[in-house]
């Protein structure tokens, strides 16, 4: 934990620092993934550093050494938000993008943090449905629906703007026994809320390991029959077949590149609900649609973030 503040008549606010140490070629895909998190960045790349200029004498050791090869990216959090959160964000991005670096949470060790963001994480309302973390108690009111979640480490507790502007979706666009397909589900918080909405068949893939595990753990333990979870990179190895609704809350980047092939996945009145897009880049998402034979039948947005509802032409 890092304070930072003055003595100056105001006190200290407390913050905890995320570094994520990558090579140098993956610095802008880094920086991009963590400005998600934050547009306030820490980056430390030390390859423009020339040993013979005239203030060589002048640079700290430890820099003069530090290899050139590697870059890191830092964010800061604020106590009274979960950094457990940003950090299961962070590294769901980080695979998605198939970037291999280090995520370091700097003075905390990895145990407390693994377990410290439950103190954040309370039942949440979304529309009709509820998530509820699996060690809370909770009475609910007719009309609702109950989602009873242990996210772990792996990224969808319901809290991120990207996964409640999803889950806002699948109450509109889930019938009773429709079929669903989830790219990268992280805690398979999207495929058990569409479950529990009434879908049929559910298939939801992740390319991490550890989320498939941690969504396998939450659909046994909410005892549900009808998901089924595995390990895909994106659309590989899933087998090509129209669904009637299928979510992606991924990245931007990973959206764009998803378009021309999911066709393959699409029948004429299939919704693909994409999320995890930063507004800035909405419009590029939208133009790309065009192009791919596809049209924006719906787009809901929420501090800086939006999910977009996409149907064939």
């Amino acid at each position: 934990m890092e304070k930072m503040g003055s003595d100056y008549g105001y006190s200290y606010s407390t913050w905890t620092q995320i570094r994520v140490t990558g090579k140098l070629e993956q610095l802008n895909d880094i920086t991009a993934i963590m400005s998600m998190i934050d547009v306030n960045l820490q980056i430390e790349d030390y390859s423009d550093i020339d040993l013979k200029s005239v203030y060589g004498d002048l640079i700290d050791e430890a820099i003069l050494n530090a290899d050139k090869t590697i870059a890191s990216v830092s964010v800061y959090i604020p106590e009274e938000k979960s950094y457990t959160d940003a950090i299961a964000f962070i590294k769901d991005r980080l695979n998605a993008e198939n970037i291999d670096a280090k995520v370091e949470v700097i003075g905390v060790d990895e145990e407390d943090w693994a377990n410290s963001w439950k103190q954040y994480y309370k039942p949440l309302h979304i529309g009709r449905i509820v998530i509820v973390p699996a060690w809370e108690k909770y009475e609910a009111t007719d009309g609702e629906i109950v989602v009873t979640m242990d996210p772990g480490m792996a990224f969808g507790t319901g809290s991120h703007e990207t996964t409640r502007l999803e889950i806002e979706l699948l109450q509109k666009y889930v019938t009773a026994g429709c079929n669903m397909l989830d790219v990268g589900t992280g805690s398979g918080i999207l495929a058990i809320c569409a479950s529990k909405l009434g879908a049929g068949e559910c298939e939801a893939y992740d390319i991490d390991p550890m989320a498939v595990r941690v969504a396998r753990e939450n659909v046994e333990g909410a005892g549900i029959k009808n998901i089924k979870c595995a390990q895909s990179n994106l659309l590989a190895g899933i087998e090509k077949k129209p669904f009637d609704v299928i979510c992606a809350n991924i990245v931007a980047d990973i959206i764009l590149r998803m378009l021309p092939d999911i066709h393959e996945y699409m029948h004429e009145k299939t919704v693909l609900l994409a999320s995890g897009i930063i507004s800035e880049r909405a419009q590029e998402i939208l133009d790309a649609l065009d192009k791919n034979g596809l049209r924006c039948v719906d787009f809901n947005e929420d501090n800086g973030w939006c999910a977009i509802g996409i149907s064939l032409k």
